[in-house]
C-alpha cells in the first residue's frame, strides 16, 4: 500500500475536523488539553477508516488493470469499508466484464485462425498486399507456385496494371497473364480491395487462378487432331491400297500377301508409336508447369535403361558404355520421365549412330561453369559417333516432327516427337537441355538437373 496514498485520504477526511478544534483551542472556547486529545482520536478514527478506504480502492485497482488484459482474471472480493459498500458491487461488475471480453476475445481470434487456415488451404496463389504493392503474405498454394518469384510476379506490367486500377476505382478488376517465372503459367488475376485495411497493412488481396492446364487441354485437342490428321494419313494411304491389292491383283499370290502384311504390319506399329507420342508428349504438357517432388537415383536409372537396350544394340553391334561415379546426389524429378528422357535419348543414339560403333552414357556432378547454372545440378549425356547434325538444324530438333533426314527417320521407325518430349520433360524439372554436334564426329545431348537441395530455388 502507498503511504502517500494514505495521507492524502486522512488530509482529505481529517482535514475540517482538524480545523475546527484548532479554531477552539486558538479562540479559547475549549480547553486545549481535552480539544487536542478528542483532535487526536479523530484524527485515529479517520486514519483507520482511510486505510481501509485505500486498500479497497487499491483493489478495485487491482481489477480494472487485470480487466485491460480482457484475461477474465479479475477476481471479486468482499469490501471491508462501512463507507464504500458499492466497491464490491463494481469489482463483480469489473469480473463480469472481464470476463465477457475474454469470451469476446476468444472468438475472435478463433475466427482470425478459422479465416487464416481458410486462406491457407486455398486451391488457387492468393497474395495480401500492402499499399505499396508489396506482398505482407502469401497463402500455400502461392509458395508452391511461385516460391521466391513472387516479386517477379508483381512486376508482371498486366498484374500490376490490374492492381493500380483496383487502387484507383476501389472495384474488383481482372486480367489474364502469361506469367515467365519460375516456369510460364497461364493465369486469371483477380484483385480485390480489403475495406478496412488489415492490422498488419493489408489492403488488398489478388488471387492468381492458375489457368495453364486448361489452356493445354484446349491446345492438346487441337493439336491432337491436327498432327494426327496429317502424320496418319501417309501410313493410313499406304494401307488402304495394300489392302485393295490383297483383295484385288495379289488375291491367289501367297508371296505377295506375305511381303504385303509385312508391309502393313509395319505401318501400323508406326501408327501405334506415333499416337502414343502424341498422348505422351500431350500428359507431359499438361504437367509441365507443376514440378516434380520425387527424390530420384539417376544411376539405377541409367543402370534399367542399359539393360533394356541390351537387345536393341547388339542388333546394332553398338557398345553401349556408362560412366558415373558412385557418389551422384539425390535430384528431385519424376522417375518415369527421367527413364523416358534418356530412354529417347539412347534410342536416338543407337538408331542413328554408326553400326558397330559405342554409344558412351555419362551421368555425373555438374561443374558450375558457363554453360551450366550457377548451382549444384547433375549432368546425364548421351554421345554417339554417328553423322552428326548439321548447325542449321540443332536449333529446331525439339520441334514437333521435324526430322533433320525425313527419309532415314521414317524408315529407322521415328516419329520426329521423341526430342519434343525431352524438351518438355527437362522444362518440367527446372533443367536444361544442351545439344553439340560435329559433322562426321556425333552428337552429345546433354541434361542439366537440378539436385534435391535445390528444389525451393528452382521452382
Amino acid at each position: 500500500m502507498r503511504a502517500g496514498a494514505l495521507l492524502a485520504a486522512v488530509a482529505v477526511l481529517g482535514g475540517l475536523p482538524a480545523l475546527g478544534f484548532l479554531a477552539l483551542i486558538f479562540t479559547g472556547t475549549a480547553e486545549a488539553g481535552p480539544a487536542l486529545l478528542a483532535l487526536a482520536g479523530v484524527i485515529g478514527g479517520i486514519g483507520a477508516l482511510a486505510l481501509v478506504w485505500v486498500r479497497d480502492l487499491e483493489r478495485l485497482f487491482d481489477s480494472l488493470r487485470q480487466a485491460e488484459h480482457a484475461d477474465g482474471s479479475a477476481a471479486p472480493y468482499a469490501a471491508t469499508s462501512p463507507v464504500l459498500p458499492h466497491v464490491a458491487a463494481v469489482s463483480r461488475a469489473i469480473e463480469r466484464l472481464a470476463r465477457m471480453l475474454a469470451n469476446r476475445t476468444a472468438q475472435v481470434e478463433r475466427s482470425l485462425r478459422a479465416t487464416e487456415s481458410i486462406v491457407e488451404r486455398l486451391p488457387d496463389p492468393l497474395l495480401i498486399l500492402a499499399a505499396d504493392r508489396s506482398a505482407r503474405h502469401a497463402n500455400e498454394a502461392a509458395r508452391a507456385a511461385f516460391g521466391g518469384d513472387i516479386p517477379a510476379v508483381l512486376r508482371h506490367p498486366g498484374l500490376r496494371a490490374a492492381i493500380d486500377r483496383a487502387f484507383a476505382t476501389g472495384t474488383p478488376q481482372s486480367a489474364e497473364l502469361v506469367l515467365p517465372v519460375p516456369v510460364p503459367r497461364e493465369v486469371q488475376a483477380t484483385v480485390l480491395l480489403i475495406d478496412p485495411p488489415l492490422s498488419d497493412g493489408g489492403r488488398a488481396i489478388a488471387v492468381l487462378s492458375d489457368r495453364t492446364r486448361e489452356r493445354a487441354v484446349e491446345r492438346m485437342r487441337a493439336d491432337f487432331v491436327a498432327n494426327a490428321s496429317h502424320e496418319l494419313r501417309t501410313p493410313l494411304a499406304s494401307l488402304m491400297g495394300f489392302i485393295d491389292t490383297l483383295r484385288g491383283p495379289a488375291a491367289d499370290d501367297p508371296a505377295a500377301q506375305q511381303r504385303f502384311l509385312g508391309i502393313m504390319a509395319e505401318q501400323a506399329e508406326r501408327m501405334n508409336r506415333l499416337i502414343d507420342d502424341l498422348l505422351s508428349l500431350s500428359r507431359i504438357e499438361l504437367t509441365e508447369h507443376r514440378a516434380p517432388n520425387e527424390r530420384v537415383d539417376l544411376a539405377g536409372v541409367a543402370l534399367r535403361i542399359a539393360a533394356a537396350f541390351e537387345p536393341r544394340v547388339a542388333a546394332r553391334r553398338v557398345t553401349l558404355e556408362l560412366d558415373m561415379p558412385d557418389d551422384l546426389p539425390i535430384v528431385i524429378a519424376d522417375a518415369d520421365q527421367l527413364e523416358q528422357v534418356l530412354q529417347n535419348l539412347v534410342d536416338n543414339a543407337v538408331k542413328y549412330g554408326r553400326e558397330g560403333g559405342t554409344v558412351l552414357v555419362t551421368v555425373k556432378r555438374a561443374q558450375q561453369e558457363g554453360r551450366w547454372p550457377n548451382r549444384p545440378g547433375v549432368v546425364m549425356a548421351v554421345r554417339d559417333e554417328g553423322p552428326g547434325i548439321p548447325k542449321d538444324h540443332v536449333p529446331r530438333l525439339t520441334e514437333r516432327f521435324y526430322r533433320v533426314d525425313k527419309g532415314r527417320s521414317r524408315n529407322a521407325g521415328g516419329t520426329g516427337l521423341g526430342l519434343a518430349i525431352v524438351k518438355h520433360i527437362v522444362n518440367r524439372h527446372r533443367g536444361h537441355l544442351l545439344v553439340e554436334s560435329e559433322e562426321g564426329k556425333g552428337s552429345c545431348f546433354s541434361v542439366w538437373l537440378p539436385v534435391a537441395g535445390e528444389k525451393e530455388t528452382a521452382r
